[in-house]
């Protein structure tokens, strides 16, 4: 039987995000060799494998890698579809970010296991902190950000552009750019989201690597009418999976997409 959803008035429903206690979960997107990422982000990055699943039946396999466990930590689920050795990332998705006591030496680390160093360490122009760019082996962007010991290393997911709250904005005119930081807690503390604004782009192309962003939440059934009701409102967006558990486990899911895609 289908478990009924209580009717909440829109007043109650806008102050729920705020009373919600959410955070980002993982990140998920497609590679074409799982072992040879798996490889890498241990072995360059210092993550730690979490766990790893084959499903035959459906032709896939996944992983679950980051710096810490699940139930505390933003990780990456790595998938794997069977006889598929690449991906288009698009341009939506920009990349991870990961901090790091020495950017510098982390590089150095990095270049000396084989890893494709885009950018070199050093200050962004106007900017503060000590940054470098790399690309794994499927092409995904990673970003190295040097700054104190911090209870989440894979600190950022930029992508170009939820009951979140604004941290930052910063308009960058003379590049032709706005950003803006947002998330659940103090970005030096926790995960947060970059978003990015191109002056003059209205569309980017989603590609087939990346594909979600999970955050949890106390109530699945409350944020699903939140999202419909800010879809509605925006007239953009779409939920693609209504709330209700997932069989086989005891979790319960719901999905949307945002205005962009």
């Amino acid at each position: 039987m289908a478990e009924s959803v209580p009717v909440v008035p829109s007043a109650d429903l806008l102050e729920w995000p705020k009373k919600d206690k959410r955070r980002f979960l993982h990140v998920v997107y497609r590679v074409g060799d799982l072992d040879r990422t798996i490889k890498f982000y241990t072995e360059c990055f210092g993550m730690k494998l979490l766990r790893k699943r084959d499903v035959p039946e459906e032709k896939y396999s996944n992983a679950f890698i980051g710096f810490g466990p699940e139930e505390s930590n933003f990780v990456l689920e790595l998938t794997y579809n069977y006889g598929v050795t690449s991906y288009d990332i698009g341009t939506g998705f920009g990349h991870l970010a990961i901090a790091s006591t020495d950017v510098y030496k982390m590089v150095e680390d990095i270049r000396a296991k084989g890893g494709n160093v885009t950018r070199e360490p050093g200050r962004l122009e106007g900017g503060k902190s000590i940054v470098a760019f790399l690309k794994d082996p499927d092409g995904y962007t990673f970003e190295l950000i040097q700054r104190g010991l911090t209870p989440e290393p894979l600190c950022q997911i930029m992508v170009r552009a939820l009951g979140m709250r604004i941290l930052r904005t910063v308009d960058r005119s003379k590049y032709k750019y706005k950003l803006a930081m947002m998330g659940y807690a103090d970005e030096t503390a926790t995960t947060a989201l970059e978003l990015i604004y191109n002056y003059g782009v209205s569309e980017y192309t989603k590609g087939n690597g990346y594909a979600q962003i999970a955050i949890g939440t106390d109530d699945v059934y409350k944020s699903a009418e939140v999202v419909k009701l800010v879809i509605e409102e925006l007239g953009a967006g779409k939920i693609t999976r209504q709330p209700g558990p997932i069989l086989g486990i005891n979790t319960k899911i719901t999905s949307f997409l945002d205005p962009d895609g």
